[in-house]
């Protein structure tokens, strides 16, 4: 079974959220200021939104810190999944505002109250120079870790609301229409609701261990069937562990040989999963040909049926 544990540089990722954390905080405080004096639900939006920019990037700040402790006799494969569980709580926190914003903007768009489209602007600028410099702080690795992905698709998405209020700002300067400020938040929350749901259907699919999208099963037995030694494979599973963490364990057909052939029929198979498809932690069980059973996947009702039944008959 192949065990490597490759360490991203977490103390530079701990650095980097904790100063977008310390910058968007400190940003809250500002814009929501300015959001009561223009009476703008654009800007008070956005520091709502903020705000859960900092709760996130906090749990995600500890999330990263907590995958570092080592496995143990009661989490055997450590605490990788702390991050797909805070990724998922910051993406349901982020549907719960956005509703909040769509009943607000409904109550704006029956009556438009008067906002200063001036302050609205100025604050606008700033808050996006804000929300993408720390978007890009917390980028890094973004791409191979949901948990970092979701800190960075909150602080993304802020950056390109606040610039929909800057645009709103300037129309509203130039047309006096007051209506621009609720329709902004509107988009807004369309665009954090659909953010949220890509971390929502992700991080639900990496904990009911489903199959990752990017592999196809049929392709894999293929594979796995072409490295020399092999005559087939059954009661096969694959999920993730984290995104970028894959695990494999299936039963595969031998002819009855030495061990020592089949610890190298082993290493060729380990090294082919992870070199096509990037799993490290693979389970292989060496079984001999005739003991083989019809279904590729095992069928693990059928298991608890069956020992049911023997439980009963003693």
């Amino acid at each position: 079974m192949a065990h490597p544990h490759p360490h991203a540089d977490v103390q530079t990722t701990t650095r980097r959220m904790a100063l977008a954390l310390v910058i968007t905080l400190g940003f809250v405080f500002i814009e929501a200021a300015a959001g009561l004096i223009a009476n703008s639900l654009a800007l008070l939006t956005d520091a709502a939104h903020n705000l859960t920019d900092v709760i996130a990037l906090a749990l995600s700040w500890y999330a990263v810190r907590l995958t570092l402790r080592p496995a143990n006799s009661g989490r055997t494969f450590g605490y990788h999944r702390a991050g797909i569980l805070i990724a998922l709580f910051n993406s349901t926190t982020l549907v719960l505002i956005a509703l909040s914003i769509f009943y607000e903007a409904y109550q704006r768009l029956l009556n438009p109250p008067e906002v200063q489209g001036g302050l609205m602007t100025v604050v606008a600028a700033l808050a996006f120079i804000v929300n993408l410099g720390t978007a890009l702080l917390v980028k890094p690795g973004s791409d191979h870790d949901l948990n970092q992905r979701s800190a960075f698709i909150h602080l993304a998405g802020d950056a390109l609301s606040t610039l929909g209020a800057l645009v709103a700002g300037v129309l509203i300067m130039l047309t006096g229409w007051m209506i621009l400020d609720p329709l902004v938040s509107v988009f807004i929350g369309l665009l954090i609701v659909w953010n949220a749901w890509l971390i929502i259907r992700e991080s639900v699919e990496i904990l009911l261990e489903g199959t990752p999208r990017d592999i196809d099963v049929e392709v894999m037995v293929k594979d796995i069937q072409q490295v020399p030694g092999v005559r087939g494979v059954h009661d096969l599973h694959v999920w993730s562990i984290t995104q970028n963490m894959r695990a494999l364990s299936a039963h595969v057909l031998v002819d009855d040989e030495p061990l020592c052939v089949g610890a190298g029929i082993q290493r060729g198979i380990n090294a082919m999963l992870q070199q096509r498809y990037n799993i490290a932690h693979a389970t292989l069980q060496l079984e001999c040909i005739g003991c083989e059973p019809d279904m590729l996947y095992c069928e693990l009702n059928s298991i608890n049926h069956g020992k049911r039944l023997m439980d009963d008959a003693s």
